[in-house]
């Protein structure tokens, strides 16, 4: 690996035109192969083989229009005086609804409990679409207008008319520019007050908006081969930008160091490829092996979105590895011009660093004790971890999803705004819906069935069944798991009919689900794949599992963090969240294969530096004070970089991207102050000689037995 990057860097330092040009072949091709040929996001929730997926597979074989997607528009006409008018309602709610019924692809518009509200206050209309593959982002852009022209109230008319439904939950899609834009400011400041060179400060903005162009532009192309979220583009630009500048910055001051130390450029850039971009590739390596883990949970869509995020991070590590030494090479040693920092400073940034390493390591056991107990602490909550999938009614009241889904909770009951759909087979009995539909009606947990709809000749019946409690309740939950254990078992008893239970809520519990029994065992794959790696990296058995439980401690601190903020509402108002939230079900997951994958860079990052001292000096506790003092800075600094750009994110109004954002900059900050500079220097100390323990019969069976993954070389220096 080090002589072949040590060959790509003197190549790209030697012929950075050509290299760059190269580049700007790649991007032409992936630009103009994604415009020509590029397939589109598709949005596809749910859990094949559950019982919502039969529900709707049953629905499907029948060409039943209910196998689509709904909308649902709702309307409350507002007399001048502030009072409602019922007759009012009626004629605008028929009015509006012709309207909807002209929509391309509106299959059909319904009113539900005749047509108001039992007060009379509210109308309800819903509007049935085609299955998710005959429709399109066009079709909710059209409802959108039509609304917004009948809100206007062109025909004189004072109306409040909102819309929510399926159709918003497949094509409305989460906020990022602003994200973006917040997140690259801070870290270009961030960089400069690092680097303390406008050009030094540049180069790693412009490789992560390359790699992360380009990455982005490639995901069209990859849905010919697995069906990309719309939500997965925002979550890889979250992950691309962080790890691309990160990886740019470890690699620019790796080259800064050996100018310093009187290195060509030419040479000090392709040793910095062999030695910095080696951690690179293990570090991204890492990222992608976590995040392709992600496959272990059986759910199409949660592999789809971690293959989205892998083709960026893969970008940024080639950037990293090859236009990055070009550019290097153009500014030559220029790079360190335009300085807003003292001479000297850089030095005394280092010695602090050391100094604070030698203090850890003098007082080792007490930080190992106070930083562990400190991440308990913090990761305590977390036992409380409830899953769920955030609905309309925990968006802010500026969208009108949620004032829909207050209208109709208002006006029908909470549970109106989660139906259940029951589809009933009933194989040739004639009595089976009904039967259903009776013994539905009886349960405490249902509030009103709707009449049954029979689905042509197919046997294929179905009905909503409306929960008394709202979609989020832990109530409505037992109810569905009541409904398909007990209920419907007992409703069919002696028939040959079958019952399903779907609809957007089923959907929701059924994904809940599967995560949670597919959590350990992901997890463990993850943990184990990075072990098997990072044993190979360092050859060493302790430093693996010292990394892979310390990673485990600081993400289960995140989890915590987020319970406080979301469920208990700690804090929440301040990042715009009003209501308790539960963790969406597969956020937790991201979580994990994403923050494992970083974490592991900074332990690649930092034990480098400790490898590489240890190998020329034996001297366990100066490596480990080495170490610290010579990427702490960059450690920290790239740290603070990713907490920016994921805390970007949280100015959108969609919670579950505020929740991803805010969960990945805890866990980024937690490990880069509590673990990094704390509880690993403490353990290291501690451990001393045993850090590198290989049995003997492990190390012949590594490939590269007697080539280390850090060279033995004098500090300072770095063999190619």
């Amino acid at each position: 690996m080090s002589r072949l990057l040590l060959h790509l860097g003197r190549f790209a330092a030697r012929r950075p035109v050509v290299t760059i040009v190269g580049w700007i072949a790649l991007a032409a091709i992936i630009i103009g192969s994604s415009a020509a040929f590029g397939g589109e996001l598709d949005d596809r929730f749910g859990v094949a083989g559950s019982d919502s997926d039969r529900a709707m597979q049953v629905l499907a074989r029948t060409g039943a229009d209910a196998s689509g997607l709904t909308a649902q528009v709702v309307l409350t006409p507002v007399a001048p005086d502030g009072t409602f008018a019922q007759a009012d309602a009626r004629r605008a709610a028929n009015e509006v609804r012709t309207t909807l019924a002209a929509l391309p692809n509106v299959l059909g518009v319904s009113t539900v409990a005749d047509g108001l509200s039992e007060n009379g206050r509210v109308a309800l209309l819903r509007l049935q679409y085609p299955p998710l593959e005959r429709v399109s982002a066009a079709d909710l852009t059209r409802l959108k207008q039509t609304v917004a022209s009948e809100r206007a109230g062109t025909s004189g008319r004072a109306l409040q008319i909102e819309a929510a439904g399926e159709l918003f939950f497949a094509f409305e899609t989460p906020e990022g520019a602003l994200g973006e834009v917040v997140g690259v400011a801070v870290a270009a400041v961030i960089l400069m007050v690092a680097f303390g060179s406008l050009i030094a400060m540049g180069l790693p903005i412009i490789l992560a908006l390359v790699g992360l162009g380009l990455g982005m532009s490639a995901l069209p192309l990859v849905t010919h081969l697995i069906a990309i979220p719309s939500w997965a583009p925002m979550m890889a630009a979250m992950v691309g930008l962080g790890v691309g500048i990160d990886y740019a910055l470890l690699m620019v001051s790796r080259h800064r160091e050996h100018l310093a130390q009187g290195m060509s450029v030419d040479e000090s850039i392709a040793r910095t490829v062999a030695t910095a971009g080696r951690s690179v590739v293990f570090a991204g390596g890492t990222v992608l092996v976590a995040i392709l883990g992600l496959a272990v949970a059986g759910l199409q869509f949660i592999t789809a979105a971690g293959v989205g995020i892998s083709v960026v991070v893969l970008m940024m590590v080639s950037a990293s590895v090859t236009l990055l030494p070009a550019l290097l090479r153009l500014a030559g040693p220029w790079i360190n011009r335009l300085s807003i920092h003292r001479r000297g400073r850089n030095d005394s940034v280092e010695s602090r660093w050391e100094r604070w390493g030698t203090h850890v390591t003098r007082h080792a056991r007490a930080y190992l004790v106070g930083g562990t107990l400190t991440l308990l602490a913090l990761g305590a909550p977390a036992l409380a971890l409830r899953l769920g999938t955030p609905d309309d009614g925990t968006l802010p009241t500026t969208r009108t999803e949620r004032r829909a889904y207050d209208l109709v909770a208002s006006g029908f009951g909470p549970g109106s705004n989660g139906p259940f759909l029951v589809v009933v087979d009933t194989a040739g009995d004639p009595n089976a819906a009904a039967s259903v539909r009776r013994t539905l009606a009886a349960d405490r947990g249902i509030a009103s069935v709707s009449p049954q709809q029979n689905h042509g000749s197919s046997g294929v019946v179905s009905m909503l069944a409306t929960p008394s409690t709202s979609p989020q309740d832990v109530v409505t939950r037992d109810t569905l798991a009541r409904v398909r254990s007990d209920v419907l078992p007992d409703a069919l008893r002696g028939s040959r009919a079958s019952a399903f239970v779907g609809g957007q809520t089923a959907v929701f519990v059924d994904t809940s689900d599967r995560v949670a029994d597919r959590l350990f065992a992901f997890v463990a794959a993850v943990v184990g794949l990075s072990l098997l790696l990072l044993i190979f990296v360092f050859r060493s058995i302790v430093v693996p599992i010292k990394a892979a439980a310390m990673n485990l401690l600081s993400i289960g601190a995140a989890y915590g963090v987020m319970v406080m903020v979301f469920q208990w509402g700690w804090g929440a108002s301040l990042i715009g969240v009003h209501s308790s939230v539960p963790i969406v079900s597969f956020i937790p997951m991201f979580m994990f294969a994403i923050v494992f994958g970083l974490s592991m860079d900074y332990e690649v990052f930092l034990l480098s530096r400790v490898r590489e001292h240890y190998m020329a000096t034996g001297d366990n506790d100066a490596s480990v004070v080495h170490g610290l003092g010579s990427t702490a800075r960059v450690i920290t600094s790239a740290a603070m970089i990713m907490v920016a750009v994921f805390l970007g994110f949280i100015s959108g109004s969609d919670p579950s991207t505020k929740m991803f954002g805010l969960g990945l900059a805890s866990a980024i900050f937690i490990d880069a102050t509590i673990v990094r500079m704390v509880l690993v220097p403490a353990t290291m100390k501690l451990l001393g000689s045993a850090n590198w323990w290989l049995p003997a019969w492990l190390d012949r069976r590594l490939p590269g037995r007697g080539h280390v993954a850090m060279s033995p070389t004098p500090v300072g220096t770095e063999a190619g």
